[in-house]
């Protein structure tokens, strides 16, 4: 019988000694994670096997990343899907936000119309129950604007003096009564009485006509003339609209009204006392219904339009 010999150096053992450790280490590792184990559930009485499942560290680690991640997904999807994401601090919606901003903006001017209404109606019921103060108003804000010229609307020329004293003297502002276009002799008759400040010199371009809707005199001045309050009263309108640009109007005694209209600049707001002949406003082009620098100057009494061509003299 013929016998075979292997001769192995002491190197070459130690080299597959080591190796072999090796492989079964990393075997060992591996049959640990792949090992059965079963979990038995048995009555604690009877020792009754109620149930058995087969496990290996392999499966429940796998079994618990599974649910891990599903747990994270379902928990992603809850807060994406449905409105528990606005309970999250840092994490809103941007049209959320932009609608609060325009409701904010919205309530703000609210506010603030609702302040002026209450502010108008509080200087109505002032000049309807004769609860007008009679100090001297504080002088109005500085209006800054480069198309205007300087003027000191402070200094009162000499026409304008001679006016004043004319008017103290109460003689050579009353004029002669005159049946308008849409009035009647019984209101001027009453109007007359009172003594008007012309609030405008220039040429009358449109003529009082209630059939044509045109219920003042449209009076053309040179560029950025003053204009001047015709009667002592309280300013019930001092605004901006659209057809008429820069508004303003004043009520005097009587139910008697003066309204301003196409202004540049207005130097009065609502409830300052104005005394006949102060400068309340410069002459302008603003509104649709403007073709041109000029002031639009009416006169109501008592809720009706009457011709202020009769009771003043614009040359």
């Amino acid at each position: 019988m013929q016998q075979i010999y292997f001769i192995f150096s002491k190197q070459s053992l130690n080299f597959i000694t080591t190796n072999l450790e090796s492989s079964k280490s990393n075997k060992t590792f591996w049959q640990r994670l792949r090992n059965k184990y079963r979990l038995v559930i048995m009555n604690d009485s009877t020792y009754q096997e109620i149930t058995s499942l087969r496990l290996s560290r392999l499966n429940i680690f796998i079994v618990l990343s599974t649910l891990t991640v599903l747990l994270i997904f379902i928990t992603v999807l809850i807060i994406v899907a449905t409105p528990l994401k606005e309970y999250i601090p840092g994490y809103g919606d941007v049209s959320s936000r932009n609608e609060l901003i325009e409701l904010r903006i919205k309530s703000d001017s609210l506010e603030q119309l609702s302040a002026a209404n209450d502010k108008y109606i509080q200087n109505i019921n002032n000049v309807i129950n004769g609860n007008v103060s009679s100090e001297k108003p504080a002088p109005p804000e500085k209006v800054e604007n480069n198309n205007v010229s300087t003027k000191n609307l402070d200094a009162v020329a000499p026409e304008d003096g001679e006016l004043r004293a004319e008017e103290e003297r109460k003689e050579k502002f009353l004029v002669k009564n005159k049946k308008n276009e849409g009035g009647s002799s019984s209101i001027n008759n009453k109007i007359s009485d009172f003594y008007f400040f012309t609030p405008l010199k220039g040429n009358i371009t449109s003529v009082f006509n209630v059939k044509a809707n045109h219920y003042g005199v449209d009076i053309v001045a040179a560029k950025n003339e003053p204009v001047k309050a015709t009667l002592d009263g309280v300013v019930i309108i001092s605004d901006w609209t659209a057809d008429n640009g820069y508004t303003l109007s004043i009520q005097h005694t009587n139910n008697l009204i003066s309204v301003y209209k196409h202004n540049s600049i207005l130097y009065k707001k609502v409830g300052n006392f104005v005394k006949a002949g102060d400068v309340i406003s410069v002459v302008g082009n603003t509104g649709e219904l403007s073709k041109g620098p000029h002031l639009h100057f009416e006169l109501w009494y008592n809720g009706i339009a009457v011709n202020p061509k009769d009771f003043i003299n614009f040359n």
